[in-house]
């Protein structure tokens, strides 16, 4: 497993380094926002640990444009700051995890190889199951207990990209995007049109569709 670590603390960065390599893992090294940003978008990794507060260009923009580029790469913010607020924030715009300073390294390796366990399970099972759905991502199905959906094939779609992409907010552009492969365009009224009916639909069956709207921003379900 490869982990890019963008740190600037120069002590703490290579003493992760030296914990993971010595744990078997591959790691690169940032010490500040642009190198950090250039490893990240130029290399594949499986995990990518990242500080908030670095020189140049600042944790929470990288994420941003990680995630606006389409780089799935799990990441884990390590900060400082506190806040439940500031957690809420770096979980809403799609980290994977946030782990505030100090921390103790034999946690930091834990949620590690947990969030390394989780992207494991879906690769295997090819299923993910949220809040009592099953979407089986071979048979294009969705499950509430043992009753089907029956989503329509933009339906499941939209329900494929939120569910795989938990944790993270999309826009409705980045939806039209996924649905039409760039070679058309769906508005953002359709878009509002085929959640509100998967609602519906999850309503009928006395269940409710994890799927929340954070107004002015897009769509997300939680992790």
């Amino acid at each position: 497993m490869k982990i890019l670590i963008i740190e600037d603390s120069s002590a703490l960065r290579r003493s992760l380094a030296v914990g993971f390599n010595n744990l078997g893992f591959s790691t690169d090294e940032a010490e500040n926002g642009n190198e950090g940003l250039t490893l990240a978008l130029d290399n594949d990794y499986d995990i990518i640990i990242l500080d908030l507060m670095l020189p140049g260009i600042d944790g929470m923009t990288i994420l941003n444009k990680l995630r606006q580029t389409g780089i799935e790469t799990r990441i884990i913010i390590l900060s400082a700051k506190t806040q439940s607020q500031d957690r809420i924030d770096g979980l809403m715009q799609g980290a994977d995890d946030y782990v505030t300073k100090p921390f103790s390294f034999d946690e930091l390796h834990a949620r590690v190889v947990a969030i390394s366990r989780r992207c494991q399970a879906v690769s295997i099972t090819n299923t993910i199951e949220i809040d009592g759905f099953l979407l089986d991502l071979n048979k294009r199905t969705l499950f509430y207990g043992n009753k089907d959906l029956e989503l329509t094939p933009n339906e499941f779609k939209i329900i494929d990209y939120l569910f795989t992409h938990r944790g993270q907010i999309l826009t409705a552009s980045m939806i039209s995007d996924n649905i039409t492969n760039n070679f058309d365009y769906i508005s953002k009224n359709t878009i509002e049109v085929h959640i509100s009916t998967m609602r519906k639909k999850a309503k009928n069956i006395e269940a409710v569709l994890p799927i929340k709207n954070k107004r002015g921003f897009g769509y997300y379900v939680e992790s």
